[in-house]
């Protein structure tokens, strides 16, 4: 059986293959370094009066829109 060419798999996909491959460790490296060059998300800071939360729920919309466009990919 000849592995896949993990650095062409997309994550969603290597994800997969690692799940059902659970002792493959080149599938796991291969996985983490695709997870760490993505780049990190936003960090918001922490609501500092009750006006800051007045912005929460486009903050998080804005979060489960990019969850779920990442999910597609």
């Amino acid at each position: 059986m000849t592995k896949p060419n993990f650095q062409a798999t997309t994550r969603k996909d290597l994800l997969a293959y690692m799940l059902e491959h659970r002792n493959d460790d080149e599938a796991f490296y291969a996985l983490m370094d695709k997870v760490n060059a993505e780049p990190a998300g936003e960090f918001y800071p922490a609501p500092q009066s009750i006006d800051d939360l007045k912005h929460f729920p486009q903050l998080l919309e804005k979060f489960r829109q990019e969850r779920e466009d990442e999910s597609r990919s």
